[in-house]
């Protein structure tokens, strides 16, 4: 049966891309990944094609040789380059062109504006030079048009009532948002820009446009967003501007005379800086006072619905919890015969509750080279079944080098297990009913490696921890994680390195023992390493810590062992994530693998622990690469990574620690893809998009607000984290983010 869709979104793919060979293959969603190399020369058949997030590069193809079936292009946020060309005939059913985050330059093609079916256009963030197409502002079809963040010079082509189609009718434009923001654009504001009746959003902010505004700006009456800022405009500001304005921005202009009432009411921050002879005039802002209905409001109709759906909805949680408990009881009466000879009373949720033992000389199950398995979260985990893990075995299978029977070992132990599927979102999943660590093929020599303490304060021998019963937590690009209780009844985590990831023996140890010695509340250090005489012998050991990961207590679902984390909870746990951070970084040591599964929450009061911190300085080179695409495929690599010798920084560290505080406010995943007004996105753009509207508000998670207003301390967290995502020049360093999490005072 031939393949008409195909989404490998979100699943950390590495290697180019050579042809599209299939012709029936409609949809293509290759997004999300740490594909590299040039792209392909074709499309075939696709109408939808999204390779956005990637790692692509090189001039973009001769697009005069692409099928005219393409609908959808999405190739935001690569590497790509050159210019593009006129194909208007190539692009007759072309709906969406979105190539933000590139380098793309060159001018824009006239010809785009002439397509009959385009109504979103995005080539922000690129080198484009020249003038701005008028064709673009005669658009029959176009609602969305981003240019921002380029170098366009010249006028804004506005036109006017007075433009007129081949057909000699009038022309109505259509569009709803216009960011033409961060450009070198200059001269006055033509009152041809209300023609824009339908105008939504309207950033033209950090040009070089002078003169009057034009009277014509109060016709945009559907105006919600205007950011004018950071240009040289002068005079009055118009009276009666849009009333359906919920943000605005004029600031760091030379406005004179007396504010338009109907302005008074934002905040002075709408005007300053700047303006110095602009009277402002500002309104108070009224104090807020809840609205209590009295009982007259409350009819017998509206009671009478009430009981009904109360009714309604106290009956299907009934049904629903019967479904779940029946479902659950089989369940249980299916696993019973996996339990073996351990007892279930005591075993956790997600952890093998084995009493297998912890022997040297084969290495342990491994994940892919190329496929991070952080969601596989460490400690109690659950999962949602699909059939997907069946292809992505087969794949590991291929990818692996087979030094120790590995296709056999993940077959045996992966091609059970399933991960949910069907959504572009990276959202972390769990793992339910793993089977116990099974590591017992004895070796002769096992205790023949060296056991070596970064600690005086714990001591075991070698014998003690080869005997000490396992229980697997988790696997990674870095190996696979176990739990391992002495015989004294201290527990540990072992990390089982994988074969050909740390470096030689020397310099191994030199940095572990500078990793080892760092000593933090808010960090887990290694207390001790294994180094064995094979190759596949190398573990770490750290102290074992109850307690669960950010990412489950954020993304966990019904039903839930935590609850939901509250915004006082929230703001403690970065605070104390900053701190830990900051000990790092004050003895410049960056931790390299920030993201949510890397931070424990532990003890009643949720303390926040990173851990795996330092581990890229015992990598080679490409062990190094291989965590920082994993990192970035999630979301949580900083764009300035993205170069032909990646290395962990302590900018980017501070980059991944804002993406982790946008999981904390929105209760999103990095990974996820929100549709919007300016369509699909990530998190971190739908957040910046938000904010630069004024609508930051919107991101914040609703159940943390307790469904009221997000309050100022929200406002104040999130201000930090959205600082934290700036490009690294502009971007603070952890002394400064710490430093402002600290003032902030919880409501």
């Amino acid at each position: 049966m031939p393949i008409v869709e195909l989404d490998l979104s979100v699943n950390g793919f590495t290697g180019s891309i050579h042809e599209i060979s299939s012709t029936s293959l409609n949809i293509l969603n290759l997004s999300s990944n740490g594909l590299s190399g040039p792209m392909p020369l074709s499309f075939r058949k696709c109408s939808v094609v999204d390779l956005s997030r990637n790692m692509l590069s090189g001039p973009l193809p001769d697009m005069r040789n692409w099928e005219p079936a393409l609908e959808v292009i999405d190739l935001s946020s690569n590497n790509l380059s050159g210019t593009l060309p006129n194909a208007s005939a190539q692009f007759e059913n072309l709906t969406s062109f979105v190539i933000r985050n590139n380098s793309i330059s060159g001018g824009l093609p006239s010809t785009l504006g002439s397509l009959a079916k385009l109504f979103s256009v995005d080539v922000s963030l690129n080198r484009m030079t020249g003038d701005i197409p008028a064709s673009l502002f005669t658009s029959r079809t176009l609602i969305y048009l981003n240019l921002s963040g380029n170098g366009f010079t010249g006028k804004i082509p506005f036109q006017g009532p007075h433009a007129v189609s081949e057909l000699n009718q009038a022309f109505y434009p259509l569009m709803e948002t216009l960011d033409l923001s961060s450009n070198a654009l200059s001269g006055v504001l033509s009152p041809d820009v209300g023609s824009l009746e339908r105008l939504q959003c309207l950033n033209l902010s950090k040009n070089r446009l002078s003169g009057k505004l034009p009277d014509e700006l109060s016709k945009l009456t559907e105006l919600e967003y205007l950011d004018l800022s950071s240009n040289y405009f002068n005079g009055e500001i118009p009276q009666n501007l849009s009333s359906k304005l919920l943000s605005l921005n004029l600031s760091r202009n030379d406005f004179s005379g007396v504010l338009p009432e109907n302005l008074r009411h934002f905040p002075v921050t709408s005007f300053q800086p700047g303006n110095n002879l602009l009277i402002l005039n500002l309104t108070p802002p009224p104090s807020w006072r809840p609205f209590t209905p009295s009982r007259s409001h409350l009819t017998a109709g509206i009671t009478a619905v009430i009981v009904l759906v109360s009714i309604f909805v106290v009956a299907m949680i009934v049904i629903l919890l019967g479904l779940y408990y029946r479902r659950k009881f089989q369940e249980f009466h299916k696993g019973s015969a996996f339990g073996g000879q351990s007892d279930t009373r005591d075993a956790k949720p997600g952890r093998s509750a084995g009493s297998h033992i912890f022997k040297s000389g084969v290495e342990p199950p491994v994940a892919s080279l190329s496929f991070s398995q952080d969601h596989l979260l460490s400690s109690h985990s659950r999962s949602i079944s699909s059939p997907k893990d069946d292809v992505t075995t087969e794949i590991v299978e291929q990818a692996l080098p087979d030094p120790v029977s590995t296709s056999a070992v993940i077959k045996k132990n992966l091609s059970g297990r399933k991960s949910s599927s069907g959504s572009p979102s990276s959202s972390p999943r769990f793992i339910e009913n793993q089977q116990p660590a099974m590591l017992d093929v004895s070796s002769p020599d096992r205790l023949a490696g060296q056991l070596l303490f970064l600690d005086s304060s714990i001591s075991f021998t070698g014998e003690e921890l080869s005997r000490a019963p396992a229980e697997i937590l988790g696997r990674s690009s870095h190996g696979t994680l176990y739990k391992a209780t002495l015989p004294n009844g201290h527990m540990l985590t072992v990390k089982w390195l994988r074969v050909g990831l740390v470096k030689n023996k020397k310099d191994f140890a030199k940095e572990i023992k500078r990793i080892g010695s760092i000593r933090h509340a808010n960090i887990v250090s290694p207390r001790a390493y294994y180094w064995g005489p094979r190759e596949q012998e190398r573990l770490l050991l750290a102290d074992y810590i109850e307690g669960d990961s950010v990412a489950l207590h954020l993304y966990e679902t019904t039903p839930r062992r935590y609850p939901p984390l509250s915004f006082n909870q929230r703001l403690k746990v970065a605070v104390e994530m900053a701190g830990g951070l900051l000990h790092l970084h004050e003895r410049n040591l960056s931790h390299g693998n920030l993201k949510p599964t890397n931070i424990l929450l532990s003890g009643p009061n949720c303390d926040a622990r990173l851990v795996d911190g330092g581990l890229h300085r015992l990598m080679t080179s490409a062990g190094i690469s291989e965590q920082i695409l994993n990192l970035t495929a999630l979301g949580y690599g900083a764009p300035e990574l993205a170069n032909n010798k990646p290395a962990p920084t302590l900018k980017a560290d501070v980059y991944s620690l804002g993406v982790v505080f946008l999981e904390l406010l929105t209760r999103r995943s990095a990974g996820d893809i929100i549709s919007g007004q300016s369509g699909a996105v990530d998190l971190t753009d739908w957040v910046r998009l938000c904010n630069q509207a004024g609508r930051g508000i919107d991101c914040i998670d609703r159940d943390m607000a307790g469904g009221e207003e997000p309050s100022r301390a929200m406002d104040e967290f999130l201000a930090v984290a959205v600082s934290c995502i700036l490009p690294d020049h502009e971007r603070p360093n952890i002394r400064q983010v710490y430093d402002a999490l600290r003032v902030i005072t919880p409501p």
